[in-house]
């Protein structure tokens, strides 16, 4: 089973391709991401790394948290699921009178 990481304080520097690189050493590497602002394109510091398998996934946190990488130390550890983003149902932007209500204000 696939085991996704998290990896943080990473130079702006880093790519993927150094990434996929550095935990290859410890087993396959199904992705790895670095996370960027869309508006810059530039990194955020942080990205994900999917190994092939949970053992693999645990030597490279073991390996490779507080170490060396494009002068940085970086931090490694499973990547938390994703969170809700829903914002509790109803239409966009309904925090509390709807356009109708508006004109009717009390």
């Amino acid at each position: 089973m696939n085991k996704k990481l998290y990896v943080g304080n990473l130079s702006y520097a880093t790519t993927e391709n150094e990434l996929t690189d550095l935990f290859s050493q410890v087993g396959t590497v199904i992705s790895a991401v670095v996370i960027t602002d869309h508006m810059t394109g530039r990194s955020k510091g942080f990205g994900f790394v999917e190994m092939e398998t949970e053992e693999a996934a645990q030597e490279a946190i073991q390996r490779f948290n507080d170490t060396q990488l494009d002068e940085r130390t970086i931090k490694v550890a499973e990547a938390r699921p994703p969170r809700d983003r829903s914002f509790g149902g109803g239409r966009r932007g309904s925090g509390g009178f709807s356009r109708d209500d508006r004109r009717h204000r009390f």
